[in-house]
């Protein structure tokens, strides 16, 4: 693995680019953000593309990114109002997605230089996020580790440990276009979720608490279904937030490797099944993306151009007890992992 400059930041730190290949799959993750940059695997007939969205310098990472491919945390997803309570002392975060705190405020982890700990048949990227670092408690130490396990399969490993009680949530941010970067939406993509429930959310999109069955509604993948299916219709939750950007309550225990989405572009014939360790999964149709930016391809990203499986806590837990726990004390370990298993059909 040789490292490339990628560029530097406003504040002049070199950003490194790494590329993990293992047959007929390869990766690229810069250090900013632990970023997944490119993934480029073969379609049917065997022609490879990059089947992530991306862009081509530090300075839009920087600045215009919508978290393309980074690592979101220190709380990945949305948190009620800008804070939360632990043992009896309130902490409050920076709003960036008003009324709330999003992906861990305006200078979370997918904002942040990693450093690289390990890079030979995997990446090992570490930060330090300090005690009071966008409002929350505790020194965190981080570890993400990017490997290719056999060819066609990524894996994500997330490891943290804190001195302080903290609130933690990790996941990573890419958006898939299966047909290939910058080739249109992906609305004609096929999607099963292993869910049998979801968790709406109110008007400012965090979770309301309730667990609603999918059953009857447009969030019922349990059967492949192509995602612009019901991505129109007038139920209030598609309305709220524009298309899909919900958790599904992903089905068997957390912590051991299940099943929780798979993607198929009939097109390409590319095929993608995400396994993961994690209590839900945040489907979302890139609502927000809105044609001003422009990938390695050249061309723009409008909504609906990426699908996003990001692999997760449930949003709010922090502040709704009846949600599985995301929080860590001293002597316990953050651990999460997921796999991007690609094929073709």
């Amino acid at each position: 693995m040789t490292p490339a400059l990628f560029g530097r930041t406003a504040a002049g730190e070199a950003v490194t680019r790494h590329a993990l290949v293992r047959g007929t799959m390869r990766v690229e993750i810069i250090t900013y953000g632990a970023a997944i940059t490119a993934i480029e695997v073969p379609d049917r007939d065997g022609r490879s593309a990059n089947v992530v969205l991306a862009l081509d310098s530090v300075e839009a990472y920087e600045t215009v990114s919508p978290h393309f491919g980074a690592v979101a945390g220190r709380y990945a997803n949305r948190i009620a109002g800008g804070r939360f309570a632990l043992d009896g002392r309130s902490y409050t975060l920076p709003v960036n997605a008003p009324p709330n705190t999003l992906h861990g405020g305006p200078a979370g982890f997918g904002k942040r230089n990693w450093r690289v700990a390990a890079a030979a048949t995997r990446l090992a990227l570490a930060r330090r996020s300090p005690d009071g670092e966008e409002g929350f408690p505790g020194n965190l130490d981080v570890e993400v580790v990017y490997s290719l396990p056999e060819d066609g399969t990524l894996r994500i490993d997330y490891r943290a440990w804190s001195d302080k009680p903290t609130v933690v949530n990790l996941t990573n941010h890419s958006y898939f276009n299966l047909a290939g970067e910058g080739s249109g939406d992906v609305f004609g993509h096929e999607v099963t979720v292993f869910a049998d429930a979801f968790t709406p959310t109110d008007a400012t999109q965090v979770p309301t608490g309730e667990i609603r069955p999918v059953e009857g509604t447009p969030f019922d993948f349990r059967t492949p279904t192509p995602l612009g299916a019901r991505v129109r219709v007038s139920d209030p939750q598609i309305v709220i937030a524009k298309g899909y950007d919900h958790n599904f309550v992903l089905r068997g225990p957390a912590d051991t490797l299940r099943p929780a989405a798979t993607c198929t572009d009939p097109g390409s014939g590319r095929r993608l099944e995400i396994a993961t360790t994690q209590a839900g999964l945040q489907l979302y149709t890139g609502n927000n993306l809105d044609g001003t930016l422009v990938g390695p391809s050249g061309r723009t990203y409008r909504s609906g151009d990426g699908v996003c499986f990001e692999t997760q806590g449930f949003p709010d837990a922090p502040n709704r007890p009846e949600f599985p726990s995301t929080v860590i004390r001293p002597g316990q370990r953050f651990v999460s992992s997921t796999t991007y298993r690609f094929s073709t059909v």
